[in-house]
């Protein structure tokens, strides 16, 4: 069989099976819990791919379990595949912030409308900073060790979520509102 070219999804659910089988729901949980905050995999999609991976010999199923379950490893043609994957150039970024979106078109809203919906989204941000300061803040054990590397994608996370709320604090009061006051708080 042709050696197939990974996509990002099949890429990552190869990069978690390093850690041992896991079933599709173990890799959807595990996807959501690693990789959740930037990256998207749906459950429709992690199966989907895990067939077709099945298919072309980059994992093995395994028997199935209670209700169903089928563990899933990596296969030496997996873990090349995964290898290869792993040292190509990553694509550029592309910004999908569906806010911006309506932002673009905030004119063909109810000043009030547009406020609450920034107000909103503000907020969720501002929760997401806490929530990763929360687990940056418990990351580095009592020893101070840590995995730099899960470190590195949160303090991206971090830093994003800072660069946001600095950017809702400079919105014109026709974007978030006249009586919202810029956040004197600390992002």
């Amino acid at each position: 069989m042709a050696p197939r070219s990974l996509n990002p999804t099949a890429a990552s659910l190869l990069g978690f099976l390093h850690f041992g089988a896991m079933t599709g729901w173990d890799l959807v949980a595990t996807a959501q819990t690693v990789i959740g905050n930037y990256w998207t995999l749906t459950q429709s999609q992690v199966y989907r791919e895990l067939a077709a991976m099945a298919g072309a010999g980059l994992v093995a199923e395994g028997e199935r379990g209670r209700r169903d379950s089928k563990p899933y490893s990596l296969t030496d043609q997996g873990r090349a595949a995964f290898a290869e994957w792993v040292r190509r150039e990553p694509a550029d970024e592309t910004i999908r912030f569906p806010l911006l979106l309506t932002i673009i078109f905030g004119r063909h809203l109810e000043p009030e409308r547009l406020a609450e919906i920034v107000a909103r989204h503000r907020s969720t941000h501002r929760e997401r900073l806490a929530r990763y300061e929360a687990v940056r803040a418990e990351a580095l054990g009592p020893d101070g060790e840590a995995d730099v590397y899960g470190l590195a994608t949160l303090d991206f996370g971090l830093h994003y979520e800072r660069a946001v709320l600095a950017w809702f604090d400079q919105l014109p009061t026709e974007i978030r509102g006249p009586g919202s006051a810029v956040q004197a708080e600390s992002t």
